[in-house]
């Protein structure tokens, strides 16, 4: 057998040629620049170079389809116009729910802490699914907490929470929907729960107000020309920090979180669907904010009605 001319002359094979390239793009700079990082986030070879008065962005040929396919999707994505959201003007007196919400847990905690008329507050207010017709613990238990460590903890996530919702909803509707959502996710819980279990603590009604905020920017980015992930984000955001937060030791009410979240969430949901945060209506304020305050307070008599 004879060797080829080359390797017979004693010379080394001849290098294979360069993989031949294809143009996929010519333009401008900026625009040449984003659809480069569309192909190197989806692993493309690429080349970008400048000629003459415009850039250029070749692929090898074998990659070509597949590029042309990349920057057309990104194309088509990037030319749909997005949707403005309503503007919601902010409503006044934020600072005014916030200061009834604290000197609400304030006040019973110092109470329970000094046995005020002689009561065992924890024990008349608690969440008890052995007492399932004594109603007003779904409330109570609400301002009740175990140390100051857990007090402080939801004074200021609550807080926080409250401002957002009262500044989309007003304070009056946004607590009366906060302590109401509550106080039925509450409620869910002893029904569904052992006779032996036990609960205290205002974080079901914060995360009923993490609920409402999900809610109500859930259903109204899903009426908006948003690609999906931003049409849902609102629900998954609102979905980790229900995890991260609410979930933890064997003493940590995961149930109550959760239900509360899930309540917060379908109120949020139906008040961006009737247009509630248009209403602005300052009895409306007033009416509902008083009729927490009442809520909580006939619970509280209620409770330690019970007692004698």
């Amino acid at each position: 057998m004879t060797l080829p001319p080359s390797l017979d002359q004693g010379q080394e094979p001849a290098p294979a040629p360069a993989p031949a390239s294809a143009v996929v793009f010519r333009g401008s700079k900026m625009l040449c620049h984003e659809y480069s990082l569309v192909l190197e986030a989806r692993g493309i070879e690429y080349e970008a170079q400048e000629a003459e008065s415009s850039w250029i962005l070749s692929v090898p040929s074998a990659m070509r389809h597949r590029a042309y396919e990349e920057i057309s999707r990104y194309s088509v994505e990037r030319g749909v116009r997005r949707s403005i959201p309503e503007t919601v003007q902010p409503h006044p007196g934020a600072a005014v729910g916030v200061f009834m919400y604290v000197l609400i847990l304030l006040l019973t905690a110092y109470c329970a802490g000094n046995g005020t008329f002689g009561a065992d507050w924890l024990s008349l207010g608690s969440l008890d699914a052995g007492a399932r017709g004594e109603w007003w613990r779904a409330v109570t238990a609400l301002t009740l907490h175990l140390d100051q460590e857990h007090l402080l903890g939801n004074v200021l996530f609550g807080a926080v929470a409250g401002i957002a919702a009262s500044r989309l909803l007003g304070p009056g509707v946004a607590w009366a929907s906060i302590l109401g959502a509550g106080a039925l996710a509450n409620y869910v819980e002893i029904l569904v729960t052992p006779i032996s279990h036990r609960a205290v603590g205002a974080s079901t009604a914060v995360f009923a107000a993490l609920g409402l905020l999900s809610g109500m920017a859930w259903r109204q980015r899903l009426t908006l020309r948003e690609r999906l992930w931003y049409r849902w984000a609102p629900l998954i955001a609102g979905i980790c920090l229900l995890t991260l937060l609410g979930a933890g030791s064997a003493h940590v009410d995961v149930l109550g979180h959760a239900l509360g979240f899930l309540l917060g969430l379908g109120v949020g949901w139906i008040y961006i669907r009737t247009g509630v945060p248009n209403h602005r209506d300052p009895r409306t304020q007033i009416m509902a904010g008083f009729g927490a305050v009442f809520v909580v307070c006939a619970a509280w008599i209620l409770a330690l009605r019970s007692h004698y």
